[in-house]
């Protein structure tokens, strides 16, 4: 009988993970389809707006796939502790907490640090430096050959130090101490990393947009991911993360070509770049498609576009061989 209703809880959980999926989907479409009539399907896209939609949701985007990895890490990490007791759990969700406040600490140092470089740089040079350092990031973070050595290191890494902590539990109060350190310094070090990464590539879109759209974009990642967190370790749901972190991939896999587009484009109003227009398509690509997908009619943002899509596709099929 348990196991019955333990399967229909996680029947709903997936279907519920689904229609949210379904909804998010519509709901893009549905901005994508206003915008073209509110603009008339000509809006400016050398033009910045400070509420883009778009931009707020590649944050909610990564902040979310980020959030998935950390789980998942936290995951492995606690799979064991209930056999242990809940006293090895409560110094890894310490740690988690300090995790976050160091996050918030870093972020603020790198707005002043990106501030004191755009009084003292040409703001344009700032931002098209930012961009690239985003890019990095997200192609860290796509990077299937990457992500093949990370699951394997990064995961055994933080299994192997908890097995290590675990066997030298009980031998003495200070050795106890030690472990309740180490579960912390585990728990620190999985959120930490993920939230180094978010905040590095949160600079970028914070020149563009403003801090506003950015704070919305975290907010709506971070939504999502409590709710994952809330399933996975309070209501102990067995939920699908391979199809999720599939699923942010290949939707990353779209902000990373629209990120490039936009950076290449940047780059050429620095004059970092030579700008080639290609006539033929200057006509026949229309002015929303480079505010939404960042698609301009020039060799060297359409060129810079292939060259990502060719090395996040060939890191996938080598990581297949």
């Amino acid at each position: 009988m348990y196991s019955e209703t333990t399967s229909g809880l996680s029947q709903l959980v997936n279907r519920s993970l689904r229609v949210l999926l379904g909804c998010a989907v519509l709901l893009l479409f549905i901005v994508l389809i206003w915008q073209g009539i509110a603009s008339y399907g000509m809006p400016n896209p050398l033009a910045h707006q400070s509420g883009s939609f778009a931009g707020i949701l590649d944050i909610g985007v990564l902040v979310f796939r980020e959030g998935l990895e950390c789980i998942l890490v936290l995951t492995a990490v606690t799979a064991s502790m209930v056999k242990s007791g809940d006293s090895y759990q409560r110094p890894v969700a310490a740690g988690v907490v300090v995790g976050f406040l160091a996050t918030l600490v870093t972020w603020f140092i790198a707005v002043n640090i990106v501030d004191d470089l755009t009084q003292s740089i040409n703001a344009l040079y700032v931002q098209a430096g930012t961009g690239l350092l985003a890019i990095i990031v997200l192609l860290v973070v796509m990077n299937w050959f990457f992500h093949k050595l990370y699951w394997t290191g990064w995961i055994s890494l933080h299994n192997n130090r908890k097995r290590e902590l675990l066997k030298g539990a009980g031998e003495g109060a200070r050795s106890e101490r030690h472990v309740l350190l180490g579960m912390a310094l585990l728990g620190f070090t999985s959120f930490y990393r993920e939230g180094v990464e978010v905040v590095l590539f949160l600079q970028s879109y914070r020149l563009k947009l403003g801090a506003e759209p950015v704070f919305c974009g975290v907010m709506l990642g971070l939504l999502f991911t409590v709710v994952v967190a809330i399933l996975n370790f309070i209501a102990h749901r067995r939920l699908p993360y391979r199809k999720m972190l599939v699923l942010t991939g290949a939707m990353l896999g779209g902000v990373l070509l629209v990120m490039v587009g936009e950076q290449a484009q940047e780059m050429q109003l620095a004059h970092w770049l030579p700008t080639t227009v290609i006539p033929a398509l200057a006509n026949h690509i229309p002015a929303w498609m480079g505010l939404w997908f960042s698609v301009f009619p020039t060799v060297e943002t359409l060129v810079a576009q292939a060259l990502a899509a060719a090395l996040v596709l060939g890191s996938y099929f080598i990581a297949r061989k």
